[in-house]
């Protein structure tokens, strides 16, 4: 009983609708006709359903795949344009009370170091954070009642938006906790969080329950509800995300599509943002253990048929993955990446020692936010600091409809140059600093209305004279 406007987790990610999907892409796979229709489609950029998408991820056509390929690249820059957004996470506990047989955080493992940030230690860590260039975080705690309540959530987001050093501001929070209830997100929404970010891990309910045993995490249908409580409690940007590897990825593929068009359908708003990670090593944790990973030539199938299936929603990746994967991901659709990122409790203002590690998964990608930075300008993407979207109240349908309308290029593109222009000046190696000034000098050109162009080269002016903080 399949039903993308229901509020019941198993009529909106319908069982029997994905098996059925999956057949029908199968059985259609290379019925070169209607992968043609399907892609001439994608490209009127409105989209693709789940049965849609999924005969194109059937497809093993390799001239059919390098057509997808393409278009999602064009249809990435008519969004996005070539701004890639910058974040790095912030993980303020690894106190949790769920058996996540996935996560290193799972409460029978005994031997990780249990660690809670003091808002002392907040304090420390954001500063080393800021010092880095970073404007925008995304929070990250395990699910305890006790040692993890909201009261210690909000407070946390308090004290990181209360911190000024040198010329260092967090200006936006995104926050990644347990599913709540609508009473908790709305406190959070007064919080001024930006996006409310909770990964599915798995749509397959009977595969969900078994790596959930013991929690309230155990909870499928609380879990995968969380994003119409949190739509109820105001929050209007809500970012979803599988991890890949726990399951087939055609079903998490097909049900992940199914989830956006139940947010679409229900609140007249998609996703803003969908993750895509995949299962990594960590303490405790084997990924041979899950015989369901995915090679990196799905992996990038995989982001560019998200981003022909819903165009207007941000992609993210993280240091999960390698440079050399996520240099050809962000091409395919990726707008937002982070960088020099920590996936322990603290480690930005001092490296854990190895053997006291308390990282959530092994990180790839190990560079510096300077060389993440300068790696982006070289292949011409600008390296976005804004937040500005979030401060001026462009959430939720606001942001989607400017987002579709392609008008948020007048917005998004002056501030990317402004924010870039603040980390040249008060972060950047010299290296990074000339091949940021070139880009910005040249970039100006693309900014389409004139009036919007010289307001930005006359505020650029003022950051080079010492001013902060211009936005769109």
């Amino acid at each position: 009983m399949y039903d993308p406007k229901s509020l019941k987790a198993e009529e909106f990610i319908n069982h029997e609708e994905i098996m059925d999907t999956l057949s029908y892409a199968e059985a259609n796979k290379n019925n070169a006709a209607l992968i043609d229709s399907l892609i001439e489609k994608a490209r009127l950029r409105k989209g693709l359903t789940h049965r849609e998408a999924s005969v194109l991820l059937a497809c093993d056509m390799e001239d059919k795949i390098l057509e997808i390929y393409d278009l999602a690249e064009q249809i990435k820059k008519d969004f996005y344009g070539n701004r890639i957004v910058m974040f790095a996470p912030l993980y303020l506990s690894n106190y949790c009370v769920n058996g996540c047989v996935y996560c290193p955080y799972h409460h029978q493992n005994g031997h990780i170091p249990r660690k809670k940030l003091t808002q002392e230690d907040i304090v420390r860590e954001v500063t080393a954070l800021q010092d880095m260039g970073h404007k925008r975080l995304a929070i990250e705690a395990g699910e305890d009642p006790v040692n993890n309540p909201i009261e210690y959530i909000l407070e946390c987001i308090k004290t990181i938006y209360s911190i000024k050093h040198k010329n260092g501001a967090i200006r936006r929070v995104n926050v990644n906790i347990a599913a709540t209830t609508v009473e908790n997100y709305h406190k959070l929404k007064e919080a001024g969080i930006g996006t409310y970010i909770l990964f599915q891990e798995t749509y397959h309910k009977e595969s969900y329950e078994r790596l959930h045993p013991t929690g309230p995490k155990h909870n499928y249908a609380y879990h995968t509800e969380a994003m119409d409580r949190a739509m109820e409690g105001g929050i209007d940007d809500v970012g979803l995300g599988v991890l890949f590897g726990l399951e087939l990825y055609k079903y998490e593929f097909a049900g992940l599509l199914m989830h956006a068009e139940h947010l679409e359908a229900v609140h007249g708003v998609g996703p803003h943002t969908i993750s895509v990670p995949r299962i990594k090593h960590a303490d405790d944790i084997d990924p041979s253990a899950f015989d369901n990973g995915i090679s990196d030539d799905i992996f990038a199938k995989i982001c560019a048929l998200i981003r022909i299936s819903v165009p207007y929603t941000g992609m993210i990746i993280s240091t999960r993955e390698s440079k050399a994967v996520r240099e050809k991901v962000i091409r395919l659709g990726v707008s937002q990446i982070s960088g020099a990122s920590r996936t322990s409790v603290g480690g930005y203002c001092e490296p854990e020692p190895e053997d006291e590690s308390s990282e959530q998964f092994d990180v790839s990608d190990k560079r510096t936010l300077d060389e993440v930075v300068r790696w982006l300008m070289e292949m011409g993407y600008i390296p976005s600091f804004c937040t500005a979207c979030y401060r001026e109240g462009r959430t939720g349908d606001r942001f989607m409809s400017l987002c579709k309308s392609g008008q948020i290029q007048n917005c998004c593109h002056p501030n990317a140059l402004m924010t870039l222009k603040e980390f040249l000046m008060d972060y950047a190696s010299p290296a990074t600093r000339a091949i940021g000034e070139k880009m910005i000098a040249q970039e100006l050109n693309n900014i389409p209305k004139e009036k919007v162009r010289e307001i930005a080269r006359a505020h650029l002016a003022e950051i080079e004279n010492g001013q902060r903080d211009f936005r769109f």
